[in-house]
C-alpha cells in the first residue's frame, strides 16, 4: 500500500484509492453498482447506519470509499463524505452542524443554493440566522459575531464574483469564538488551495466542477477532521439519502487522474485571456484573481498555487448587446456550470434578487466565463469575432 504522506500531489491523484481488483487482476478499480453487499455471518449486532462498512450502498459504496480515501490525501485531512451533488455536501454541512436558533456568517455573494437555504429554508423552518457579510473584510466578519454564532461560511475564490477571503486570518477569529469554518473550495480545488492547512475546520467542493473536469458526473466532497465527517455521514448521508452513484464516484475517480494537468492548463490559459479583457477597451471590468488590478490578488498570491479558470467581466453595452455577444461565440458554449474542459459562459443581466451584494461594477449586469482546455489563441479569438459581430470591435 502506498505511504501517501511520501509522495507528490500530481502521484496522489494517481493512486491514492486505486489498487489491483483481486477476482480480475484489473489495475483500476472496478465501477461496483450493486446496490447492496453481503451480510457477515452474525448479522445482529450491525449498525444499520453504519457507514463505514460496506452493508447498502446509501449508507456507502464501494466506489465512494476508493473516492473518498482519494480526496482525503488530495486536501490533507483526516477523513472525506463524498455525496450526491456539490449543493448536498452544502446542506450536509448546515445541517449536521447548525441547531435551532443557531447563527452563521456567510459570505454575501455565494452560490445561488447557499443563498437559499441559508436565507430562506433554514430561517423558515428552524429559526437559523444568517448574517451575509464581505468575508474579504475581516471587520465586517467581526461585527457580526454574536453569541450563538456556529459557523462561519466562506467561498474563495467567490462564486461569480472571483473575491478572496483571507482563509489564514479568519480562521483565528473563529477559533477565538469557537465555533467551526468551512470553505468552499470549489473554484480552486485541491490542487491550488489546501483551506485545511490554513486554518478552516472543513472544505467542500461541488465535485461536478473542476474535480472531475469532464462535464459528465455530479458530486460533492466535504473534507476535515474524522469526528466532522462522521457526523455527516451519520445525520446527512445515510439519514438524509444524499448518496452519491458508483458510477458517478467512478466517473470522478477518473477525472481527478488529470486535475494537475488540467488546472494549470486552466490557469494559464484564463490569466492570458483575462489580460486580453482587461487590455480591451469595450470591457467595462474584468475580476481574475491573477490580475494585479484584482482587490484581494495579493491574498490570493499569499493563498493559492495559481488563480484557476473563472473570469467575470462586463462590456461597456446594454443587455441586448451582452446577449447578442454570447450568442455570437462559435468555439466557447452558452451553459451554466463550470470547470468543464470545454469554455462555458453564462451572462447574467442586473435584475438578480442577491444584486445588491454584489461589488458595485457587477450591478448592470455581468458574464461569467469558465476558461476550458482550448488554446487561449482560439478562445480570444472567439471573442474578438464576437465583439465585431456586436459592433465592439
Amino acid at each position: 500500500m502506498i505511504d501517501d504522506n511520501n509522495i507528490d500531489f500530481i502521484t496522489k491523484c494517481i493512486h491514492v484509492g486505486n489498487g489491483i481488483d483481486k477476482e480480475t487482476g484489473a489495475i483500476r478499480r472496478p465501477i461496483t453498482m450493486a446496490n447492496c453487499y453481503r451480510l457477515p455471518e452474525d448479522a445482529s449486532s450491525i449498525n444499520w447506519s453504519d457507514a463505514d462498512q460496506l452493508l447498502y450502498t446509501r449508507n456507502t459504496s464501494a466506489n465512494q470509499v476508493y473516492l473518498q480515501e482519494k480526496l482525503a490525501s488530495l486536501e490533507g485531512g483526516e477523513d472525506c463524505v463524498v455525496l450526491a451533488s456539490g449543493v448536498s455536501a452544502l446542506a450536509g454541512v448546515f445541517f449536521s452542524f447548525l441547531n435551532k436558533e443557531s447563527h452563521v456568517i456567510c459570505s454575501n455573494v455565494s452560490y445561488i443554493a447557499v443563498y437559499r437555504l441559508l436565507n430562506e429554508y433554514l430561517p423558515d423552518k428552524y429559526g437559523i440566522q444568517t448574517s451575509f457579510v464581505d468575508t474579504s473584510n475581516l471587520e465586517e466578519i467581526k461585527k457580526a459575531i454574536r453569541p450563538n454564532t456556529k459557523l462561519i461560511h466562506i467561498e474563495t475564490p467567490g462564486n461569480p464574483t472571483t473575491k478572496i477571503s483571507d482563509i489564514e486570518e479568519i480562521s483565528k477569529i473563529v477559533k477565538s469564538i469557537g465555533a467551526l469554518l468551512s470553505v468552499d473550495s470549489t473554484f480552486a480545488s485541491p490542487f491550488l488551495q489546501r483551506p485545511l492547512q490554513l486554518g478552516a475546520d472543513l472544505v467542500i467542493h461541488s465535485l461536478t466542477k473542476y474535480i472531475n473536469g469532464h462535464g459528465d458526473a455530479m458530486g460533492g466532497a466535504v473534507i476535515g477532521k474524522k469526528e466532522l465527517i462522521d457526523k455527516i455521514k451519520r445525520e446527512a448521508m445515510v439519514n438524509l439519502g444524499g448518496t452519491i452513484s458508483p458510477f458517478n464516484a467512478w466517473l470522478i475517480m477518473r477525472g481527478v487522474v488529470t486535475l494537475p494537468l488540467r488546472m494549470k492548463q486552466h490557469s494559464d490559459t484564463a490569466l492570458e485571456v483575462a489580460e486580453f479583457l482587461e487590455s480591451n477597451p469595450v470591457v467595462k471590468f474584468v475580476a481574475y484573481p491573477g490580475l494585479e488590478s484584482h482587490p484581494q490578488h495579493n491574498i490570493a498570491k499569499k493563498q493559492m498555487n495559481m488563480y484557476s479558470g473563472i473570469i467575470a467581466f462586463a462590456l461597456k453595452a446594454d443587455v441586448d448587446t451582452h446577449n447578442k455577444f454570447i450568442n455570437s461565440l462559435k468555439l466557447i458554449t452558452q451553459a451554466v456550470s463550470l470547470g468543464h474542459d470545454e469554455s462555458l459562459i453564462v451572462y447574467t443581466g442586473p435584475n438578480d434578487e442577491r444584486i445588491n451584494f454584489y461589488p458595485e461594477q457587477f450591478r448592470e449586469g455581468y458574464i461569467r466565463f469558465s476558461i476550458g482546455l482550448e488554446s487561449a489563441s482560439d478562445i480570444i479569438a472567439d471573442l474578438k469575432q464576437a465583439l465585431k459581430k456586436c459592433g465592439l470591435q
